[in-house]
């Protein structure tokens, strides 16, 4: 069976990547699409395989600064040609599960989430102070048409797997259709160990550095309290975090991948401030044996135990996360235990139960 991969673009090696080098190594003969490629930038697993960017990989400046080019997103991925292949499988936070799969071909989605900046995290992209007057204007205009295509699309996946149940009821609200199956991504864990020694004193985020995050509570909230706190990883909010930040937060940008583990294991915790569809940072800490300070919605709901692997704040905002300061310091935190339970979301099972539903849909169009 010839396979495609559809991913919405290839410029680092994230968690979206992740779950696509688990589909490479399943389909190794699968071809991958996406709308834009920067060479070298997603790892050997996926780099091995054949890439066909889309037209929008020729436009200026679309290896840096794609997501100007959102109003393109739909015709971009319209424009792969799968012709020939007869399944198609997309990872998609964006746009990729739009894709055309060929006559007679099956398609299957996974869906890391429906679009957030046009649905529900729209302010925290294009609200005031988020983005210029012109670009608030011109997403105004266009947000309309991006939610009656992503709606529209979803036709064209034969199933839909979630990476959440928080995921599935998104699909549920924003989509009005039932996701097929709910499988959790894939987190290396064996990577990570608990440290031999106590931890030191510094709270852990590592992250993209972009708006829905909410890292500007977690920056506000340890430079009142002038705890220590590192931030690990890159982005767009950059400038404008470094702004907000006192004496006691530090910047690391983006984090060598094999320096990581060191870090989780040496973190006193690790803190999510905002929404995540599932979070795999979070549980690489806790396979790391270190507890979570997380906002008490979305994934971290289903990937932490409050009171054991964990604790959470009810509310995004800088007086909720102190209050959670103050009850993960009572914590008594035991890595052995926070660390078994990060082994439920184990990359090993990934694989199989995806493959177990992709047969199943297979099966369903028979």
């Amino acid at each position: 069976m010839k396979v495609a991969l559809v991913h919405d673009w290839l410029t680092g090696l994230r968690g979206g990547e992740r779950v696509l080098e688990q589909l490479c190594q399943l389909y190794p003969a699968a071809d991958v699409f996406t709308l834009v490629h920067v060479p070298g930038s997603a790892g050997p697993i996926i780099e091995r395989h054949k890439i066909t960017a889309s037209f929008l990989d020729r436009l200026p400046l679309a290896h840096s600064h794609h997501r100007r080019y959102l109003p393109l997103f739909p015709r971009a991925v319209e424009s792969l040609d799968l012709r020939g292949y007869q399944l198609v499988l997309s990872t998609s936070h964006a746009v990729a599960k739009g894709c055309i799969p060929p006559e007679g071909a099956t398609h299957v989605a996974y869906i890391h989430t429906p679009m957030r900046y046009v649905w529900d995290q729209f302010d925290a992209y294009f609200g005031p102070g988020r983005a210029g007057l012109l670009t608030r204007i011109a997403a105004h205009a266009v947000a309309p048409f991006l939610r009656r295509w992503d709606v529209r699309s979803t036709r064209r996946a034969h199933g839909i797997v979630a990476n959440s149940n928080f995921v599935a009821e998104r699909i549920r609200r924003f989509w009005g259709r039932e996701a097929d199956a709910v499988v959790y991504p894939p987190v290396d864990t064996h990577r990570f160990v608990p440290a031999a020694e106590g931890p030191d004193e510094y709270a852990l985020i590592v992250s993209a550095l972009v708006p829905y995050k909410r890292l500007d509570l977690a920056v506000r909230a340890f430079s009142r309290a002038k705890r220590p706190l590192l931030v690990a990883g890159d982005g767009p909010e950059m400038a404008s975090l470094r702004a907000l930040a006192g004496p006691s937060v530090r910047f690391l940008g983006a984090v060598p991948f094999e320096d990581l583990p060191r870090l989780y294991a040496r973190a006193r915790f690790f803190v999510l401030p905002g929404e995540e569809d599932f979070g795999i940072a979070p549980v690489e800490a806790q396979a790391a044996g270190r507890p979570v300070l997380a906002l008490g919605s979305g994934g971290a709901l289903e990937t932490v135990i409050e009171g054991q692997t964990g604790v959470f704040f009810p509310e995004p905002t800088v007086e909720s996360l102190l209050r959670g300061l103050a009850l993960i310091d009572e914590l008594r935190a035991d890595p052995a235990l926070i660390r078994a339970h990060a082994e439920r979301f184990a990359a090993g099972r990934f694989a199989p139960e995806l493959k177990r539903e992709i047969d199943r849909v297979i099966a369903r169009r028979a």
